[in-house]
């Protein structure tokens, strides 16, 4: 039932002339049950309700069809982010605020990926794609605009809030991205095809808070005297 509700919503996108989003749309259903091997452009086009043809004028072929799908599920992943962020009090100290934050987006992002493993797969996936994809990009940290990693942007904000109150000293901001991003990944990785996919949901949930806790605490100490590196 719920598939042809989706089908349905497809065809009445490409009835009203936006057959591209109904692509999309589809895609990212496809994602959604079976992560990136399952955006077939065949497979997409049939639920939209049309021909293969007719979708071969709207994306080039598979690697960039499944480029809009990963578009889509890494806006996704941003949103539950921010929603989860959302929920920190403002109010009170400033620092302690931006502190929490931070955490609370890690526990977003590892949820995201528990909640939705085939969007997430699909949200970083390389299969079939361009080599310049990630142009601009030299795979520490994306422009501002980067249409793909605003989750990566959010990141970058939280640890410039977190120096800009005064709870991490202004001499760990340099490539603290990298080492929150590789501990929320890592951990969401082992918890997807890992061992510790086996966690109870009470361990998982605990395993989520001490890694989280623990990068963020590791950000916040101070390195060295104020006058050394």
């Amino acid at each position: 039932m719920e598939t042809n509700r989706a089908n349905q919503g497809a065809k009445a996108g490409y009835h009203h002339g936006d057959l591209r989003n109904a692509l999309i749309a589809a895609g990212v259903e496809l994602a959604t049950d079976g992560g990136p091997e399952k955006v077939v452009l065949r497979e997409v086009a049939r639920r939209a309700g049309v021909s293969a043809t007719a979708a071969y004028r709207h994306f080039a072929g598979q690697g960039d069809l499944l480029f809009a799908v990963k578009i889509q599920a890494q806006h996704r992943l941003a949103e539950a982010m921010e929603q989860v962020g959302a929920g920190v009090p403002r109010d009170g100290d400033p620092g302690a605020a931006a502190q929490l934050r931070l955490a609370a987006l890690g526990r977003g992002y590892v949820g995201f990926a528990l909640a939705h493993p085939g969007l997430f797969r699909t949200a970083f996936s390389h299969a079939l794609l361009g080599a310049g994809e990630d142009a601009g990009w030299g795979g520490v940290t994306p422009p501002d605009d980067h249409p793909q990693y605003r989750s990566y942007n959010l990141l970058s904000e939280a640890l410039d809030e977190l120096v800009a109150t005064g709870r991490m000293p202004a001499r760990n901001r340099p490539g603290a991205e990298v080492a929150a991003w590789a501990t929320a990944h890592g951990l969401a990785m082992l918890l997807l095809d890992g061992p510790m996919g086996r966690l109870p949901a009470a361990g998982r949930a605990a395993v989520i808070e001490r890694a989280t806790d623990t990068i963020v605490a590791g950000l916040l100490v101070p390195r060295g005297r104020p006058d050394g590196p």
